[in-house]
């Protein structure tokens, strides 16, 4: 048995004629009576104390710690009594992603969960603490989307710390704590008429960002920076190699969302309308820091500025270009009418188009065929629709004067 028992209400002195003999000790019949001590696998020790008559709790109390040890499985009894806020500060300092989705982690992290849990020790979690906790979060009206990236970074940092041998396991996992459910909202792509009207509503400036992001399906920060040399006008083919992004509300460059480069074909027409742009606003020279705020400076031919010069910032483009377009053309706000809309329009032209959802994927830089086939699989055209189209096509042939031609049979 690891360590031993001691009794607090007895000692073991020797007496008169020299023979060990048990006497009571000050503490007798006061206060817990059993101290379970051992050594810890970090060289100090550790101990639990018993009332009286417990002594056999006690010892089955240790016979678990040196169970624990022998399978790798201890956790020594003072590591989750750090609180929540305390662990997941230090889990978001190791954190190596990228420093974007860091701050965006830590942001939701700050607002939504330290406030209601954080002052909470790691070991005295229950399921029920974590159920109270998420109704909180839906009573304040956060979309179950926003839930669902808040608990999950939450149980992350559980599961880290069920990894750090501060915990036995991740309360989020179990049965009775779930997700919130996602919408069951589907993609409504614009019209092109709408794409056009909004287009039509931007400052001129402005105008022709909507032509590679509804026409090449390019993000909001990829259009920003997207650059003179990302673009082959000969091949037809735009180079998406970086995005402009807000860290403290400061931009850098970066790569695209994922880290994921990629090519993505080029119109002609869309072209044509950023080759018009750049005669009327020519590109120019813009230095960033590269993906951290002390990052090292990359250069760019910006496509696309401010009046100013400087790169696009997305909260101002939104709150004072973006945001009134959409009222001038007649488009009520909402998170489905952000410039992501175009990414939408841009899917549902290729897939509307017969491209496939391998291809769609690519050009989107989507890291999973399966969330674009998810994402917009209520676009495709159905197998019924294909039949009518193909069995319609055979009957119009030119020379079907009377249907198909009789199909040839071995006897």
């Amino acid at each position: 048995m690891a360590g031993h028992i001691q009794d607090r209400w007895f000692k073991v002195e020797n007496g008169p004629d020299g023979k060990p003999q048990r006497i009571k000790t000050e503490r007798h019949g006061t206060g817990l009576r059993y101290r379970a001590r051992y050594i810890g696998p970090d060289g100090t020790e550790k101990s639990k104390s018993f009332p009286d008559k417990q002594k056999r709790k006690a010892e089955v109390w240790l016979s678990n710690i040196e169970a624990d040890m022998s399978r790798g499985d201890y956790i020594a009894p003072e590591a989750g009594k750090v609180t929540f806020e305390q662990y997941a500060n230090q889990w978001i300092k190791t954190q190596g992603t990228d420093p974007s989705t860091r701050e965006s982690v830590e942001m939701r992290l700050r607002l939504h969960a330290l406030p209601h849990i954080g002052t909470r020790p790691m070991s005295s979690f229950n399921p029920t603490h974590l159920r109270l906790w998420m109704r909180t979060l839906e009573d304040a009206g956060l979309s179950a989307s926003y839930r669902r990236g808040i608990f999950a970074h939450v149980s992350t940092v559980f599961t880290a710390a069920v990894e750090d041998r501060v915990i036995r396991v991740n309360p989020c996992s179990a049965r009775s704590v779930k997700a919130p459910r996602l919408d069951p909202r589907k993609v409504k792509p614009w019209s092109a008429a709408r794409v056009m009207a909004v287009r039509a509503e931007l400052p001129e400036r402005y105008q022709a960002l909507v032509d590679p992001a509804a026409g090449c399906g390019l993000r909001q920060g990829e259009v920003f920076g997207l650059a003179v040399e990302d673009l082959d006008l000969k091949g037809g083919v735009v180079h998406v190699v970086r995005q402009v992004k807000l860290l403290r509300n400061r931009p850098v460059f970066a790569p695209p969302k994922g880290g994921k480069e990629r090519d993505v074909p080029l119109p002609e027409s869309i072209a044509l309308a950023l080759t018009d742009h750049l005669h009327q606003f020519p590109a120019a020279e813009v230095t960033l820091p590269w993906k951290t705020l002390d990052g090292p400076p990359v250069t760019a031919t910006l496509i696309f500025r401010s009046p100013e010069g400087f790169s696009l910032n997305r909260n101002r483009f939104n709150d004072r270009q973006w945001r009134p377009a959409l009222r001038a053309a007649g488009i009520v706000g909402g998170r489905d009418n952000g410039m992501h809309a175009l990414r939408h329009f841009y899917a549902s032209v290729l897939l509307d188009a017969g491209e496939s959802i391998k291809a769609l994927s690519e050009y989107l830089g989507h890291h999973d065929p399966g969330f674009t086939l998810r994402t917009y699989t209520h676009l495709m055209p159905s197998s019924q629709t294909r039949t009518r189209a193909a069995v319609d096509a055979v009957w119009a042939a030119p020379d079907a004067d009377h249907g198909p031609g009789t199909a040839h049979t071995e006897g």
